[in-house]
């Protein structure tokens, strides 16, 4: 199946009253694991190339690499820019392939932020690419502190920036490896009595699954972006490989096993709040 906009996913969404993936990509292997996770549940996800992702393997080839993998699954497929700091890190991605951006305009003023914003969307929207924007800012975990979003400038963004969806801060926080955001509801639901924008959370690892589910359910949270916990299963299933396999010095044969431990737990988050 070609890959679709964001626009399209999201939309999708919030119509049915579920939830997508935004699935944050750093190899070739958890990229596979997440279509195979896909493939095998028919649920749509968003593969994501981040700042780190970038650094590592070039946006032309990440680009080509994602439409690949999503021409080869039989459900929906976002190819996402997740995290873009400047217009030309935007426009390199819809140069690219991508079918989405996100351009993250969190530490602007809102004045800036709409401005920088409504001109990424002006070019992609011409390529036919979603674009995705912040307003308040989305913390660390043990770094920088959050920012939350305030109602009026969520609304203000909205309607002036042209968005497709719009990510928010309201006690998510980034790389944070337990479950224990509190997340504010109240909040969700204010904003978006004066807007229809689909809405992002960012740091969804540390939800807690019963929340994610009930957001997806009730909000107009339309997707969240999983990163740590990914990682972190692969990380373990790394080092349980090395320590049965000490004598095994292969890279390839040292990250097979990832793979379907990745699949496994991917299966589980988008499970939990997808399509039912």
């Amino acid at each position: 199946m070609t890959a679709v906009s964001l626009k399209k996913i999201l939309n999708d969404a919030n119509k049915n009253n579920y939830a997508v993936a935004g699935l944050v990509v750093l190899a070739w292997d958890d990229a596979l694991a997440f279509t195979k996770a896909a493939d095998e549940t028919g649920i749509p996800i968003i593969l994501q190339a981040g700042p780190s992702c970038r650094a590592h393997t070039p946006v032309p080839l990440l680009g080509k690499m994602f439409r690949y993998l999503a021409e080869q699954t039989k459900t929906h497929v976002c190819c996402h820019i997740d995290h873009g700091y400047t217009v030309r890190e935007c426009v390199e991605g819809i140069d690219s392939g991508f079918t989405s951006v996100m351009f993250d305009g969190s530490k602007l003023s809102l004045k800036e932020n709409i401005k920088v914003t409504s001109k990424i969307v002006k070019k992609a929207h011409m390529a036919k690419v979603s674009v995705e924007g912040e307003i308040g800012f989305v913390g660390y975990a043990n770094s920088k502190s959050s920012e939350g979003t305030l109602t009026d400038e969520a609304i203000s963004f909205a309607k002036n920036s042209g968005v497709d969806a719009m990510a928010i801060s309201v006690g998510n926080t980034h790389l944070q490896t337990n479950k224990e955001a509190k997340i504010d509801i109240a909040k969700i639901k204010q904003i978006q009595k004066s807007t229809s924008t689909p809405l992002v959370l960012h740091g969804g690892s540390g939800i807690p699954n019963h929340i994610r589910k009930k957001l997806a359910k009730e909000t107009n949270i339309a997707k969240f972006n999983i990163g740590t916990e990914l990682r972190m299963t692969f990380g373990n299933a790394l080092r349980k490989q090395l320590k049965n396999n000490p004598r095994i010095y292969d890279r390839l044969q040292l990250l097979k096993p990832t793979i379907p431990e990745i699949t496994k737990i991917t299966k589980k988050i988008i499970k939990n709040f997808g399509p039912k």
